[in-house]
């Protein structure tokens, strides 16, 4: 990704509610994209740079909706409940990385969704804690600065300068030193065992790293909504950000933020006017796995490089293979 580009992408989305149709509604959905590709960032670190795809991921995101939502409804500060959402959420993801990153690929697979399961099971059925199926709601959202959030255009500036600060640290985390360890754990982890890394260290930082977005991400969503409920935690919602990771390409900062406005459009957009968006959804990952293994933004690259072309073979680690 190139300065400029960059500058001139977020200086592009920055400028979304001066001129977007739709008013405050298209507003909202794009702040619900960026929440939504800082959680598929955060996993993306996972998944295309650790090569270990997670299915408890909604576990972690819905956490730390439930830490806010229980601490605002009991009283507490913003920024305190704020805090505590996040620092509880990094406890439950070192919880989650020292059990999980027991195995790799399918067996990391099914301990992640066992321990997302068992989370979202506890918010089902602790009624008296979680409010059940009710859920938690609250009234208010944070004012930082004497700046109130309630309406669609602060919140979402709010939600941009989140997002390109999550943006930031995790092109720092991938392009620093561990980030490059994080990606020989992934292509060749006995090689670097030999030559005397740490990999199971170096990918349990990876899972705090991810475990951190998706605390983030998760923050904001209940401030989006100001609602938590055991959706969040759901299977479904973390089939769909991993869906959002590999539609738009693993191991690339733009294609986590492509997958995520592609099924929140789906979702939100042409919901509206077709009933069964999910199948054209289905339709579409389809035809990306068929024509560009690689995701989207990797796949319209290449075409656009040499048209024509092949389509390339998926990247070492996809899907959680570890090739030693």
């Amino acid at each position: 990704m190139k300065p400029l580009a960059i500058a001139a992408g977020l200086a592009a989305l920055a400028a979304l509610p001066l001129w977007m149709p739709g008013g405050s509604y298209d507003v909202n959905i794009a702040s619900q994209v960026m929440i939504w590709a800082v959680f598929a960032l955060g996993l993306n670190v996972l998944v295309g740079y650790a090569g270990l795809v997670s299915l408890g991921q909604a576990g972690l995101f819905g956490f730390a909706c439930y830490v806010a939502a229980w601490l605002v409804a009991a009283g507490t500060a913003q920024w305190i409940a704020a805090i505590a959402a996040i620092g509880f959420t990094l406890v439950l993801s070192a919880v989650f990385a020292v059990l999980a990153l027991r195995g790799t690929g399918i067996s990391f697979l099914m301990i992640t969704l066992t321990l997302g399961e068992i989370v979202w099971g506890i918010a089902q059925r602790w009624v008296s804690l979680t409010g059940g199926d009710n859920g938690i709601s609250v009234s208010t959202r944070p004012a930082p600065f004497g700046i109130s959030l309630d309406t669609a255009t602060p919140f979402f500036y709010a939600t941009f300068a989140m997002f390109v600060v999550m943006l930031g640290l995790v092109w720092r985390f991938v392009h620093s030193p561990l980030g490059v360890a994080l990606r020989g754990t992934r292509d060749q982890p006995r090689r670097m065992g030999a030559l005397g890394y740490n990999v199971w260290l170096i990918r349990f930082l990876g899972f705090l790293v991810s475990g951190f977005a998706a605390a983030v991400a998760g923050l904001f969503f209940f401030y989006y909504n100001e609602f938590a409920s055991p959706y969040v935690l759901s299977l479904t919602t973390s089939a769909e950000v991993v869906l959002m990771v590999i539609a738009g390409g693993a191991a690339t900062l733009l294609g986590p933020i492509v997958g995520a406005a592609l099924v929140l459009g789906m979702q939100d957009v042409v919901s509206s006017y077709v009933a069964h968006w999910n199948l054209m959804l289905g339709a579409i990952f389809v035809a990306i796995i068929l024509f560009m293994p690689e995701g989207l933004v990797p796949g319209l690259a290449r075409l656009a490089r040499r048209p024509g072309a092949a389509p390339a073979a998926p990247r070492p680690g996809a899907f959680g293979r570890t090739p030693s």
